[in-house]
């Protein structure tokens, strides 16, 4: 990792502000935007070829936030090697990592994996700040994470669900994440959530242009596949992107994950209804965890907790 990201680092993992009805509201867009995105995606390689996904949905991105006036501000020309860093890690990455893993894995199960960010982000959260997480924190996490875990081997069982390359690859998605949640709150806090996102966005598009414009004529494009596209890119990587910096900029990497413990049921309801794909009724079990593991880690840490115990 470049040195300019490994300085500046948050000093902590969640702000002390009470997590209250505007923060519920941002995750609650979050969740909804992006459980739609794993059915977008698979609406998508339906028609196009797997680098199309990420090089189009970020061309849409961009354009969303293009539009608006307080987006296009300059960057620092200090910060330029933590954004084009971003834009890999963040962005370019996962984009891709996300549509390969759609190929043998169903879009409900991408996004019951998904839910497990937040177990994740606190693990190298406390790596990048060198403390252990309190315990009141990890314990509320693994319970959001227990219940992923329900979901997931709920639906796995029959045996054409997901794959284990597949499931490989929506694990390093949801590591780049969690590296790019750390290494980007400085620039959400300098320049706020608009101009960062459109700059990495900006950034991480390039980043797909050599393998995406090939892809191109690989392609097959209809009405479905370019709305799926267009909404995945402008809502899922321009606006919840934007809504998602500023709840990590007010909540903190921990709690600002809390919307991706709701894409699991998001995403499984779609998967269903759109996909026909089947749901165990012990999901249902692992849907009522989730949200309890939520709720439980929307809570501020008590003071002094989080840095309790140095890392070594």
């Amino acid at each position: 990792m470049p040195r300019c990201c490994v300085n500046q680092i948050p000093a902590s993992a969640d702000t002390g502000a009470q997590f209250g009805t505007e923060e519920w509201a941002m995750s609650a867009a979050i969740a909804l935007v992006w459980g739609a995105s794993f059915l977008f995606i698979a609406i998508a390689i339906d028609y196009v070829a797997t680098p199309v996904v990420p090089m189009a949905r970020l061309f849409f991105g961009v354009m969303a936030l293009l539009v608006i006036p307080s987006a296009r501000k300059r960057i620092d020309r200090s910060d330029y090697k933590r954004v084009i860093f971003l834009g890999l890690v963040w962005m370019a990455i996962p984009f891709m990592l996300y549509p390969m893993a759609e190929q043998s894995v169903s879009s409900a199960v991408a996004g019951m994996l998904n839910g497990g960010l937040p177990v994740m982000t606190v693990a190298v959260t406390a790596v990048f700040v060198r403390r252990r997480p309190s315990s009141q924190r990890i314990v509320s996490v693994l319970i959001g994470f227990l219940g992923i875990t329900i979901i997931s081997l709920s639906s796995i069982q029959d045996g054409v669900s997901a794959s284990v390359h597949g499931v490989v690859y929506l694990i390093i998605a949801l590591l780049c994440y969690a590296i790019a949640v750390n290494v980007a709150q400085p620039l959400q806090a300098k320049y706020g959530s608009l101009t960062t996102m459109l700059w990495i966005e900006v950034c991480a598009l390039i980043w797909t242009l050599p393998l995406g414009i090939p892809a191109l004529w690989r392609s097959e494009f209809n009405v479905g596949a370019l709305c799926a596209l267009a909404a995945l890119g402008a809502l899922g990587t321009g606006m919840a992107f934007v809504v998602y910096g500023t709840l990590l900029n007010r909540a903190g990497t921990v709690r600002g994950m809390i919307g991706t413990f709701f894409t699991p049921i998001v995403a499984t309801v779609l998967g269903i209804l759109f996909r026909d794909e089947e749901i165990h009724p012990i999901a249902i079990a692992g849907m009522f965890i989730v949200i309890c593991g939520a709720v439980l880690t929307s809570r501020p840490e008590r003071t002094g907790s989080v840095s309790a115990t140095p890392t070594r």
